[in-house]
């Protein structure tokens, strides 16, 4: 319910104030965001197999952001793409994370189906 709450909230406040990224800060931005979806969709695999760490959670999200944002900087003043490589390792990560999460749900809910059927099975034999 909370990160549902949070969701809205963070609709609500992107809808109602306007803002603009300037061209020269679009990149730290894009690498920021990319290593802020990898941070929570490693947090909802965490979650789903019940081994989400609050403390690990926090310092791997700062720590992502952190580390995208200065290599896409460092990169940008060397005078070369840098950031290529943040994009690379986090939008792997992303879609591993993602398979992960389809995996965990589609097991999850097959074993619901399954549990729900064996139980109107038993219900049936026991009528009869």
């Amino acid at each position: 319910m909370i990160p549902v709450l949070g969701l809205i909230i963070g609709l609500i406040v992107g809808i109602f104030l306007p803002g603009e990224i300037p061209t020269e800060y679009s990149i730290y931005v894009a690498v920021a965001i990319l290593a802020t979806l990898d941070s929570v969709m490693g947090g909802g695999v965490a979650a789903m197999e019940e081994r989400f760490d609050l403390r690990l959670f926090i310092s791997g999200f700062a720590g992502n952001v952190f580390l995208a944002v200065l290599l896409a900087f460092i990169g940008d003043k060397m005078g070369i793409q840098l950031y290529m490589a943040a994009i690379f390792a986090f939008g792997t990560r992303l879609f591993a994370n993602f398979a992960t999460i389809r995996r965990l749900l589609i097991k999850k809910y097959s074993k619901e189906a399954k549990s729900k059927n064996e139980d109107n099975v038993i219900k049936k034999d026991n009528v009869i």
